[in-house]
């Protein structure tokens, strides 16, 4: 973006005041959107003290080279550049942590959010008045006619009814992400909050011990500009999981428990294969059972391999999930080398029960259970990069 010599005058003034606050934007493949973003955030505060900080999870578009291009010329504008891990929650306490403003706001980078609300809300925390301003799409006055998604309204408001009835927050959108606040309520308990899923209001809501007074504005939701959305079809699951995390991730870590939901399923999808192999070919090689077994056994291992890996790159690490023909298929075979292993132990301990006179099902479930730790350990290093 060009600025003009009054306009980089104005930007050094900017810089020397003191400041105040910061605005926090997770980014996701939303290069054509900073420029306009930036021209928005100056029209509504001004030439007062605060800075933009763009926290980008390395997008593919060339988003953080854009923020860098304008930040050369104002030095309200930083951009911080993720690499190897993603999500919106965890991109906004980053963003929160990187600041000396007292208060920050976090908010869309792609043109949905009004940057006009900015004002009233932080003259609302600074005097004072709560100690969260909120920008909801459902309290009264507020519009997202211009979103044009009922199917996207209809399930935030079905979240919305089910964060409220969970937590006792008491808003009309807790699962906002635009809000402001001052920036300690955050840094105090950052090392407690999850990171996890989209929702970061949820959590600090969730997480923050003392009652928090909270105050609503009323927001007219846009469409978005360009870009990509950082929420998929697994907001849902993501919704979930945060909620899990709040609940049981200190007891249960939350990685370990997706890992594990999915392995259940997976169970289901071994026997499901090992029954059907079993039923084909058992009856009529009866002196043979032991061998058959551990053909079902390996087939099914295989399979059930193959169904755990999809779904864990899809909702496990989802924040790190692998895209394309070809990391998939990298992918699929570091999965499989490094289970290979537990493979190997999954199949011998389960034909070794066999023999030693254990009912099949029985067996299999003890093999299944042996070869899931090493899964899990190694799998999370190597396949996805790291534990978490």
């Amino acid at each position: 973006m060009e600025m003009s010599h009054s306009s980089l005058e104005q930007a050094l003034t900017a810089a020397s005041r003191p400041l105040e606050l910061a605005v926090v934007l997770p980014t996701f493949n939303e290069a054509a959107n900073i420029a306009p973003m930036v021209r928005r955030l100056e029209a509504a505060l001004g030439p007062s003290g605060w800075e933009a900080i763009f926290v980008d999870d390395d997008s593919h578009d060339g988003t953080a080279d854009a923020v860098r291009a304008i930040s050369r010329a104002d030095p309200r504008i930083r951009v911080i550049q993720r690499f190897g891990r993603r999500g919106l929650a965890s991109a906004a306490i980053e963003g929160v942590c990187a600041t000396a403003a007292p208060i920050v706001a976090v908010m869309d980078a792609d043109l949905q959010h009004d940057p006009a609300l900015l004002l009233a809300m932080l003259d609302a925390v600074r005097s004072g008045q709560c100690d969260i301003a909120v920008a909801s799409r459902f309290v009264e006055g507020a519009s997202m006619e211009a979103w044009n998604r009922p199917d996207r309204e209809r399930a935030s408001a079905l979240a919305n009814r089910l964060a409220r009835k969970v937590t006792g927050v008491t808003l009309t959108d807790p699962m906002s992400g635009f809000f402001m606040l001052r920036a300690e309520t955050v840094l105090n308990d950052a090392h407690r909050l999850s990171g996890i899923g989209f929702k970061i209001l949820l959590d600090i809501l969730a997480t923050v011990e003392r009652p928090l007074v909270v105050k609503e504005f009323p927001m007219a939701f846009g469409a978005r500009a360009a870009g990509e959305s950082k929420l998929d079809r697994t907001v849902v699951f993501e919704f979930l999981v945060g909620l899990y995390d709040k609940w049981l991730g200190r007891i249960i870590p939350t990685r370990f428990a997706l890992f594990g939901t999915i392995g259940a399923m997976g169970v289901l999808v071994h026997m499901a294969v090992l029954s059907a192999f079993l039923a084909t070919v058992g009856g009529s090689f009866r002196d043979h059972l032991i061998t058959d077994f551990e053909i079902g056994q390996t087939l099914a291992a295989l399979v059930a391999m193959s169904f755990n890996f999809v779904l864990n790159n899809s909702l496990t690490y989802a924040d790190q999930r692998l895209k394309g023909t070809g990391p998939l298929l990298r992918g699929w075979f570091k999965f499989a080398l490094t289970c290979s292993v537990g493979l190997l132990a999954n199949v011998g301990v389960a034909a070794v029960l066999v023999r030693m006179g254990m009912h099949t099902y029985p067996a299999a479930l003890s093999g299944i259970v042996v070869g899931s730790v090493w899964n899990y350990a190694l799998s999370s290093r190597f396949v996805w990069g790291r534990f978490k």
